[in-house]
């Protein structure tokens, strides 16, 4: 059992589902994303840097794509869910669409490897 794995156990109900679905779509659009931990969190890594994590609250689900750019890039089209800096909050009720979230990840990958060259 890996380290999202484990701290997916910890969580029940819908929220876990839509944990879940961040994971496997994130999996999905880098399949070559490996299970671990960045900043303390249970995260997706790519080439050892945090690709995307997410973590519940009390009051709602947060993603962290360890980037405030990455964030700041797709502003307009994270006007339906409050963020911060470096994080987006959602619920399992007002996920985060299945392409912003592949746009999320995807502008995440191509962060660490244009910091790679």
């Amino acid at each position: 059992m890996g380290e999202i794995d484990r701290h997916l156990a910890t969580v029940e109900g819908p929220d876990r589902a839509a944990m879940e679905r961040v994971y496997a779509v994130a999996r999905a659009t880098v399949p070559e994303a490996e299970d671990g931990r960045s900043y303390g969190m249970a995260a997706l890594l790519y080439r050892g840097k945090g690709l995307v994590a997410t973590v519940r609250t009390k009051r709602f689900l947060s993603i962290y794509p360890y980037s405030g750019a990455v964030l700041a890039s797709l502003a307009d089209e994270l006007a339906d869910f409050e963020t911060t800096s470096g994080s987006l909050h959602y619920t399992a009720d007002h996920q985060v669409p299945e392409a912003l979230l592949r746009r999320i990840v995807a502008a995440r990958r191509d962060e660490i490897d244009a910091r790679g060259r």
